[in-house]
C-alpha cells in the first residue's frame, strides 16, 4: 500500500473540524481582526474551557490568569491560539484511529512530550512562532496510529523487526515511507499552513535539517523523546548528529531544562487537552 493510499484513508477517515478552517479563513483575511477570531471560539462553551485550561498552563506561564477567549487574543496572538484549536482536535484524531496495537494513552503522552520540548527550544533558539512547534511535535508521530489501523499485519511485522536502528529506517523498511512524512501529508491534506506540515513532512530528510533550523529542531525533540520515554532502545541515541547540529546551537544547559520542562509538565499538559 503507497503513502497516498495512507493518507487517503486518514482524510477520508477523519476531516478537520470546521472551526479549524474556519479561523484559518479568519487569520489569512486582511479584513478580519482578532476579535473575530475570539467570537467564534466563544460559541463553543468546550473548546473554549480547554483553548484557556491550555493558555493558562506552562505551555505560556503568563503571570496572571486568563480568564476569557478576548484576552487570550490579545495576550497570546491569533496564531497561537489557532494552533491550540487545532493540538486540541489532535486529541480528537488520535481516538478516531485507536487501535489495540497501540497504547493510546502512551502515544498522546510521548506526543505531547515531543510538542513541550520542541516549544521549548524553540523558543530558547529565538525561532518566530515558537507555539507552533508544540503543534508540530503533538502531530509528527500521528502517521503512526494511521500506519497500525490502517496496515495492521505489516505493522506488526515492523514492530517484530529485529534489525537495530532507528524507527524511521524500520519504517522505510516495512511500509517504503516514515511515519513522520506520513504525518506532514495528511497534515497538508487537511489543509493546515506550510509552517506546521512541511517541518513534520521533511524531517527525516539530512539535506533539509542541514539547511533549515525548523526541521533540525523539530528532529531533535523527537531524539529527544525517544531517549527519554524510551531509554531501553534508545537510551544512547545521538542528539546532535552533524545534520542538526549544522542548523540548531542549543547549549547543554538549555537542552537539560527542556528534558526537565517536558519531563515535569507533559504529563499535566496532555491531561488538559483530553
Amino acid at each position: 500500500m503507497s503513502l497516498t493510499k495512507f493518507v487517503s484513508y486518514a482524510t477520508q477517515s477523519f476531516a478537520m473540524p470546521d472551526i479549524c478552517l474556519r479561523i484559518r479563513d479568519i487569520l489569512d483575511d486582511p479584513r478580519s481582526d482578532a476579535n473575530d477570531i475570539g467570537q467564534m471560539i466563544s460559541i463553543d462553551p468546550s473548546l473554549t474551557a480547554k483553548v484557556l485550561r491550555l493558555a493558562n498552563s506552562a505551555l505560556f506561564r503568563f503571570p496572571s490568569q486568563i480568564e476569557s477567549i478576548a484576552k487570550a487574543v490579545s495576550v497570546i496572538g491569533g496564531e497561537a491560539l489557532y494552533n491550540l484549536v487545532v493540538a486540541e482536535t489532535a486529541n480528537s484524531a488520535f481516538k478516531h484511529f485507536d487501535t489495540e496495537l497501540i497504547k493510546l494513552d502512551k502515544h498522546w503522552y510521548q506526543s505531547v512530550y515531543c510538542g513541550m520540548t520542541a516549544k521549548y527550544l524553540a523558543k530558547h533558539a529565538r525561532i518566530r512562532g515558537s507555539e507552533r512547534f508544540f503543534v508540530m511535535g503533538i502531530l509528527q508521530n500521528f502517521g503512526e496510529l494511521v500506519a497500525a489501523k490502517c496496515a495492521p499485519e505489516k505493522y506488526i511485522a515492523y514492530l517484530d523487526d529485529p534489525h537495530p536502528g532507528l524507527p524511521e529506517e524500520k519504517q522505510r523498511r516495512h511500509f517504503g515511507f516514515t511515519f513522520n512524512e506520513c504525518s506532514g501529508t495528511i497534515m497538508e491534506s487537511w489543509k493546515l499552513p506550510l509552517p506546521l506540515f512541511y517541518p513534520v513532512k521533511n524531517m527525516h530528510l539530512p539535506e533539509k535539517m542541514r539547511a533549515e533550523a525548523d526541521i533540525a529542531l523539530l528532529a531533535c525533540a523527537r531524539r529527544i523523546t525517544l531517549r527519554e520515554n524510551q531509554k531501553e532502545q534508545y537510551g544512547n541515541i545521538e542528539l546532535f548528529p552533524p545534520e542538526i547540529a549544522n542548523s540548531v546551537k542549543v547549549e547543554g544547559e538549555t537542552l537539560g531544562n527542556a528534558v526537565m520542562f517536558a519531563n515535569k509538565e507533559a504529563n499535566k499538559v496532555a491531561g488538559l487537552i483530553q
